[in-house]
């Protein structure tokens, strides 16, 4: 294995529509896949500084997010480095806080784990009503980034097993 201590990290608002893709993405990784000692799977909410502890504790980091604004259809996922995320980033008031703000804070105490984000276009910003259900293309669009993170993590030598393998 390529690091000690890996996160996977869904964040995202599940109240919110598309916003919850990165807790569905995990929430499924959890159900269908046993991970290996060092691999953590966690669905971190809505992020801010109340994860900030979590990027002392690992060396690598895939964070599963909706982005907004990439010019690519509802539903197609990327791999992308945190800061070409920073201004697809959904944000829903002066309040919230991106993930490039939050592992930039880290990086002020040292703690600076390699991260990517695997990103999934949303359809809408803002639903007319808080609701969890995905639009059709962001729920499409699932599996397809639960693939990426397993492709992401066999790339750090890492092997999820399927729990239906065993």
């Amino acid at each position: 294995m390529k690091y000690e201590r890996i996160l996977v990290m869904g964040i995202g608002n599940p109240l919110m529509q598309d916003e919850g893709v990165g807790p569905a993405v995990v929430e499924r990784l959890a159900a269908e896949y046993d991970f290996p000692d060092g691999v953590t799977v966690d669905d971190s909410g809505t992020m801010g500084m109340a994860v900030l502890d979590l990027f002392g504790q690992y060396d690598y980091m895939i964070v599963v997010d909706a982005v907004d604004g990439t010019g690519e259809e509802p539903g197609t996922v990327m791999a992308i480095a945190p800061e070409d995320i920073a201004p697809n980033t959904v944000l829903h008031s002066a309040h919230d806080m991106r993930f490039i703000d939050t592992l930039e804070n880290a990086a002020l105490i040292g703690w600076e784990p390699d991260a990517i984000v695997v990103g999934v276009q949303i359809l809408e910003m803002y639903p007319e009503e808080l609701t969890m259900e995905l639009t059709p293309p962001v729920a499409a669009a699932v599996p397809i980034a639960v693939g990426a993170v397993i492709d992401l993590l066999n790339e750090a030598g890492v092997y999820p097993t399927r729990k239906s393998d065993q």
